[in-house]
């Protein structure tokens, strides 16, 4: 929604959403920048982007089926939660409340807190340090929708999870050669953790 409005006021028609979410898990300036004329245009884009984002956030934002009891019953079993995003802080927290993720997350890492963004496993690596866990990367599973999420779970040394309920197509994901591949939230409650 916000991508085709943000496309329609600066070009005047929306590029194919599958040009978007080819990129979709990395930071939201890059995203833009692709298909702006000029870095002034681009400044533009996120202006727009930002401003119609925070309008109608609250009101489309929904948790996929499952999410809330997954992560609570994740949480009862004494699962670390952390969540690394390409989004800025004030989003991914507007996101969090809305969702009712909150109390089930215990780290949240976002674009404004790394130099290096997805697939680079810098906010992988600061995760694992917020919940006190370097050098159990091994230990640690990396759940994502995007490419961009399981390049950056691997190359921080965890195991993969792709989720097929984002916007990202499954043979997308299957190509990157997750651990594991989710149809809904409730499977990851059966995974073994100490399959490796």
């Amino acid at each position: 929604m916000s991508y085709r409005h943000t496309m329609r006021t600066h070009l005047g028609i929306a590029p194919p959403d599958e040009r978007w979410l080819s990129t979709m898990g990395t930071p939201l300036r890059d995203q833009l920048r692709d298909f702006a004329r000029s870095p002034a245009e681009a400044e533009a884009m996120l202006e727009t982007y930002r401003t119609f984002q925070r309008g109608v956030h609250d009101q489309v934002v929904k948790p996929f089926p499952g999410a809330c009891e997954a992560l609570a019953e994740l949480r009862s079993r004494g699962s670390r939660i952390a969540v690394v995003t390409s989004k800025h802080e004030a989003v991914a927290k507007r996101t969090l409340a809305v969702c009712d993720f909150e109390s089930h997350v215990e780290a949240l890492l976002c674009a404004e807190h790394v130099r290096h963004a997805k697939p680079d496993p810098e906010a992988v690596h600061l995760a694992l340090a917020a919940l006190g866990l370097e050098g159990q990367a091994a230990d640690v599973l990396v759940v994502g929708d995007s490419p961009f999420d399981l390049r950056a779970g691997r190359a921080a040394g965890t195991r993969t999870a792709a989720v097929c309920w984002g916007a990202c197509a499954r043979e997308t994901l299957v190509g990157e050669g997750p651990d594991y591949v989710l149809e809904r939230w409730d499977e990851l409650l059966t995974l073994d953790p100490t399959r490796r």
